[in-house]
């Protein structure tokens, strides 16, 4: 089987076109990366009072750490890139033909399929366990940090489906699309903020992830250029946009939740998001020139194509294996910290080895509904 990937690998390695933009493919890598380590090691996983295990991050603890967060909080580099995969991939179905409800439903195949899988297995994890285990509480009531990454994938599956509006709007007027939607945007947050009016928030759920997927449509049509003030330019944009809402007290510092507030950018998504989202794009681009001539190196190619042939099955499955890793610690014997202490961050690399053996094999079982056919 090892030797049977490892063809598949060097073949999907050999056959990638000279024009291909491997730096899309790096940051899409790189983006599941920095969450793994995220949730693995920069969360003070714990259990609360009821016994259900809860993951706050130390960002309150840490003098400073909420800057930090305006890079290491990488959604809006996915909906970037997801924008420019998109782009391509609609651009190309409609040379070959293809309609909208079979691009969309291609699309959405590719990402459910290993979703499905997943959601059958717990299913069957959950109704075995309360069928033969007294006094067991169902798993979204105690391991919910398990689940909570599927909300990413229905923000997604959304996006997905409105590309042939989204991406026809912008092939027919770029500037103006980009407009309307930061403006809807705007909006939204002006509402809920000025007029004390929640509900209409989550307006922004699509709104913000589309405005930020159409950065990605203007990437693939070279709107973009990689000129270094042009990068420098988008990357000050965001980091200005950034300063100033943020010095405003509706809107926290931090890009993920933490203890000392009752509002997230998540959720539902504020007008921050797509401020992130260009400075972390300007910052990309900026590199560009450094990571182009890095991802020329086969053993770094490989190891990006690799990952993102199976990143969404490690998007998945990386939670489960915190969790597996969390009840072999603690049946032997360790107990799980739940402030930010010396001795919390001298385990840190522990927290990265253990759940990294256990989402190896998980990866190997589970590929299958990702890869597919690419493996035979």
């Amino acid at each position: 089987m090892f030797s049977t990937a490892r063809h598949t690998l060097d073949r999907l390695v050999d056959q990638t076109p000279d024009e291909r933009n491997r730096v899309v493919d790096a940051a899409r890598a790189a983006s599941i990366v920095v969450v793994v380590i995220w949730h693995w090691s920069l969360s003070i996983t714990h259990r609360d009072e009821t016994g259900a295990l809860v993951n706050p991050n130390p960002i309150d603890d840490i003098p400073g750490a909420w800057l930090a967060t305006w890079v290491l909080q990488v959604l809006p580099v996915f909906f970037v890139v997801g924008g420019y995969a998109n782009g391509a991939a609609w651009t190309s179905a409609r040379a070959d033909g293809e309609g909208a409800l079979a691009f969309v439903r291609r699309r959405t195949q590719r990402l459910l399929q290993p979703v499905l899988a997943f959601v059958v297995v717990w299913v069957a994890i959950d109704l075995t366990a309360r069928r033969w285990l007294d006094g067991y509480r169902p798993a979204l009531d105690q391991f919910a940090i398990v689940f909570n990454p599927l909300w990413f994938i229905g923000a997604y599956l959304i996006v997905v489906a409105l590309v042939p509006v989204t991406a026809s709007a912008h092939g027919r007027w770029p500037h103006a699309t980009l407009a309307a939607i930061a403006v809807a945007v705007v909006t939204t947050d002006l509402v809920r903020f000025g007029l004390d009016f929640d509900t209409v928030g989550w307006i922004n759920l699509v709104l913000v992830w589309v405005l930020v997927h159409q950065f990605g449509y203007l990437w693939h049509d070279s709107s973009l250029t990689v000129s270094r003030s042009q990068a420098l330019g988008i990357a000050g944009l965001g980091l200005l946009g950034l300063t100033a809402m943020t010095a405003l007290d509706v809107y926290p510092r931090s890009l993920v939740a933490t203890a000392e507030t009752d509002i997230s950018h998540l959720n539902p998504p504020t007008l921050v998001i797509p401020l992130a989202a260009l400075l972390q794009l300007g910052l990309i681009l900026l590199i560009r020139p450094w990571l182009e001539r890095v991802l020329r190196r086969r053993p770094v190619w490989t190891a990006v194509v690799a990952l993102n042939a199976v990143i969404m099955t490690v998007f998945l499955w990386h939670m489960t294996a915190l969790l597996i890793a969390i009840f072999v610690f603690e049946a032997a014997g360790g107990t799980l910290g739940d402030e930010f202490t010396a001795s919390w961050l001298a385990t840190r690399p522990l927290w990265l080895i253990g759940p990294a053996i256990v989402l190896v094999p998980l990866v190997a079982v589970f590929a299958v509904f990702e890869v597919g056919r690419r493996a035979s």
